[in-house]
């Protein structure tokens, strides 16, 4: 079981939604690369999820997590996200005093998702490095969503104010990899959600910016290791079902972008 929730309307321009999830132990699942970075409360620890840019295995049964817009989480954690790409690291390695504050209220039996928001909020509301935010998130969000459109980097830059040289810099600690990466995941995201709302990947490559379909299958194979029909839904089947349809792996994010 995977399900959302929207966040407060005063941590909305950082954080994308609250989740929380359920599975039997010892049935690992895959997470999806989507831009954002989470922290997560599995039950045992409270870890900052980094940038992913393939298919994470979690072992965790349970877990709760805030999954932040992308680039948002980097500055309030005084981090650059490309030293957490690919990672899970003890928030507490980051943060000591509210990663360990945190992780002992969530130890002691507190409701997962209200403690991690109020831990949002008290980051918030910290000093932010200036290296990991050298944008407002406004600014953050305006990047994504021109990448996210396929807007050339050289116009994205334009449109921000700053050289194409210093977009590339600054994306790699605020994204956790460069302009052209982020807009491949992007895509692949967007491909992720049209797939898994049943849509041909024909039209799927089509509608998500994809050369042709042949394109579409080397992104989704090298972003989840497995083919785009493997992430569609399973058609409705009664027991007969195989088990590779009834496992398909749950993305990380949900379908909409910044």
């Amino acid at each position: 079981m995977y399900r959302e929730c929207p966040p407060p309307p005063s941590l909305g321009e950082l954080v994308e939604c609250g989740w929380t999830t359920s599975a039997p132990a010892g049935h690992p699942r895959q997470v999806l690369p989507d831009g954002c970075m989470d922290l997560v409360w599995t039950g045992a620890e409270l870890l900052v999820a980094g940038p992913d840019v393939q298919a994470f295995t979690s072992d965790a049964g349970s877990a709760s997590g805030l999954r932040f817009r992308p680039g948002t989480l980097p500055g309030l954690l005084g981090v650059p996200a490309a030293e957490l790409r690919g990672d899970r690291v003890p928030l507490a390695d980051l943060r000591p005093g509210p990663g360990r504050e945190a992780a002992a209220r969530l130890g002691g039996g507190a409701d997962p998702l209200p403690t991690l928001r109020w831990l949002a909020a008290g980051l918030a509301a910290g000093d932010r490095a200036a290296e990991t935010a050298p944008w407002t998130p406004a600014a953050v969000h305006q990047v994504t969503r021109r990448l996210a459109a396929g807007v050339p980097v050289s116009e994205v830059a334009d449109a921000l104010g700053v050289t194409t040289r210093s977009l590339n810099r600054h994306s790699g600690a605020v994204f956790g990899y460069g302009p052209a990466v982020l807009r491949r995941v992007l895509r692949f995201r967007r491909a992720v959600a049209l797939l898994r709302a049943g849509l041909p990947p024909a039209e799927v490559a089509a509608r998500a910016g994809y050369a042709d379909q042949p394109h579409l299958s080397r992104e989704v194979r090298s972003f989840a290791g497995l083919s785009p029909s493997r992430l569609a839904p399973a058609p409705l089947a009664g027991p007969q079902a195989s088990g590779a349809n009834r496992s398909t792996p749950v993305a990380s994010g949900s379908s909409t972008v910044a």
